[in-house]
């Protein structure tokens, strides 16, 4: 089953209660929390908070949005990122596969970031909690190939998001590639200036119709969660949801 959310960091300059709010009254199922704003690592007592408002607004947790960066953060960060994501609830965490690209990571440096990544990743199973790395520019998930690799190196789950301007047949293969690991995918419509030209999610039925498509066919559960909306808008946010809810009950 694929169940729609929204990433908290659609609305980062929103409190807590406001994206619970958005969230509900659009008629989504899940909220995935950043770690930069709205949870951040160590208030457990705020995640903790925003679990019991998901809960009495019939929202479940998603992903724990982390900015963790295995081979360039502290590694005693991460205690505090996993203590709150327990609080939390959240069934897995988000990290960064380190900041440069693969390209660019010779075999010691990804060595660093493997073995930190595994390290993450035993300490969190300890707590029932997976760890993903978010597809993104600059780390080892920014090429397929890559991303496979640290796959079969450390036991994750994957979090898929198109890049600039996508090509869909390229989009297609990616996820089709990652679907016995994906957890989670971003979803957003950019045009060729990327993050600064938000449009919206209609805007590339192209790409998401078959995308969704092919994540019903599987048939197994993940999150589709809503990030990205033009301007910041909380109607842009609500003309996306009622896109995205119309293509997955026609994609059921």
């Amino acid at each position: 089953m694929i169940t729609a959310g929204l990433a908290s960091v659609t609305f980062r300059d929103r409190p807590v209660e406001q994206v619970v709010g958005l969230a509900a009254d659009a008629g989504l199922g899940v909220v995935e929390w950043g770690g930069d704003v709205h949870v951040p690592p160590g208030d457990l007592a705020g995640a903790a908070r925003a679990a019991r408002l998901c809960r009495e607004n019939g929202l479940a947790v998603g992903t724990y949005g982390s900015y963790y960066k295995p081979g360039a953060s502290d590694p005693a960060d991460f205690a505090p990122v996993l203590a709150t994501a327990e609080a939390l609830g959240a069934p897995r965490i988000r990290v960064w596969a380190g900041v440069k690209g693969s390209a660019d990571v010779g075999p010691a440096e990804r060595a660093v970031i493997t073995d930190d990544l595994r390290r993450c990743a035993e300490s969190a199973a300890g707590r029932g909690i997976a760890v993903t790395a978010e597809h993104h520019v600059e780390s080892l998930t920014d090429e397929l190939g890559s991303a496979v690799r640290l796959l079969d190196d450390v036991d994750l789950v994957a979090h898929w998001q198109p890049r600039e301007a996508p090509d869909v047949r390229d989009c297609l293969t990616e996820v089709t590639a990652l679907l016995p690991r994906l957890a989670a995918v971003h979803a957003f419509s950019w045009g060729p200036d990327g993050f600064t030209e938000r449009l919206p999610l209609s805007a590339r039925a192209d790409l998401w119709q078959p995308l969704l498509n092919l994540l019903a066919e599987d048939g197994r559960d993940r999150h589709v969660v809503l990030e990205f909306v033009p301007d910041d808008s909380p109607e842009a946010f609500r003309r996306d949801a009622a896109t995205l809810l119309a293509w997955l009950e026609d994609a059921r």
